[in-house]
């Protein structure tokens, strides 16, 4: 079992300390060997967060019995550490167990050292003041959320959920990652680097239009066209087609590409079969085409996918 620890400070931010406590220490009784997981602080106080909030977390001196720690945001500005956190989280990131930072969280492992000559990336407003108070740290702008090595960092708030589906992912595999993302009911598009390894669930709304996509989900290995979609949809294509751009800022061609491409991460993970016969199954006309969308989605060929994230 994976033992994880959120850390609260003086500073944390609310949204992401939420979105890790959603994703790590929400009750999963449905699932086996979930994660046990402790929000704590290392300040022996109340934290006082935005809105006037006081927060109270569990004490704690050392994080030797933890295996995940997670940094909710840490201040941008010169900000003292406390010596407790400064010591564990040294040591901690030197016996190489996970650290997840979630926006401007990536300050404190930067601040601390232990990111020099390391790939990382925050919150897009905070970029420049990164790159100019730590050069020796490889910044990565753009992406939702970057992995080196046993360090994860996510940019701007949500993409704290990206960063966390991932590493349910990487533990649980593809079908328990997904059953987290749709109860969190996430967006059903988000671009950006890795984070298109994590199943990118549909919003169930009960009408014409999301069972036309249902019906589309559930016959990806047939020949589907446009068309037919808009005529389930009982809309005209022109109706159908902006209705598809407002809801996915897709065309749905694009859209069913990509759930194709879901389809076949899912088997990839689960399944033996050959690229041609995956193929057949996820509804491409032939490997060679499945190969260029599924390098171009994910940057990475389905034979690369199997060998990472087989089960």
């Amino acid at each position: 079992m994976n033992r994880v620890a959120i850390l609260a400070h003086s500073h944390v931010t609310l949204f992401e300390m939420s979105c890790a406590v959603e994703l790590f220490a929400l009750p999963r009784p449905e699932l086996k060997n979930w994660y046990q997981t402790d929000v704590i602080n290392m300040e022996d106080q109340a934290i006082n967060t935005t809105g006037g909030i006081v927060i109270s977390t569990q004490y704690t001196d050392c994080l030797e019995r933890y295996d995940t720690l997670i940094i909710p945001g840490w201040p941008t500005w010169d900000y003292p550490i406390p010596p407790a956190i400064e010591r564990e989280v040294v040591k901690f990131v030197s016996a190489g167990k996970r650290v997840l930072t979630l926006c401007s969280g990536a300050f404190l492992l930067a601040k601390l050292g232990v990111l020099d000559g390391k790939t990382a990336t925050t919150h897009w407003m905070y970029e420049q003041t990164f790159q100019e108070q730590f050069p020796q740290i490889r910044y990565q702008s753009d992406v939702l959320y970057v992995f080196d090595g046993n360090i994860g960092c996510s940019a701007g708030s949500a993409s704290a959920l990206d960063l966390g589906l991932a590493v349910i992912r990487q533990d649980h595999g593809y079908s328990v990652a997904n059953l987290v993302a749709k109860r969190l009911v996430v967006s059903a598009h988000r671009q950006g680097g890795q984070a298109q390894f994590v199943e990118t669930p549909i919003l169930e709304v009960p009408n014409q239009f999301s069972n036309a996509l249902d019906w589309a989900n559930q016959n990806l290995d047939k020949n589907i066209s446009v068309d037919s979609l808009a005529d389930k949809a009982n809309m005209s294509r022109r109706t159908f087609d902006r209705k598809f751009r407002a809801s996915f800022d897709l065309s749905p061609k694009e859209w069913l590409i990509q759930q194709r491409i879901e389809r076949a991460k899912g088997l990839l993970e689960t399944e033996n079969f050959s690229i041609e016969q995956l193929a057949t199954e996820v509804g491409f006309e032939n490997a060679t085409t499945m190969r260029h969308h599924f390098r171009k989605l994910l940057c990475i060929s389905p034979t690369e996918y199997r060998e990472r994230f087989k089960r």
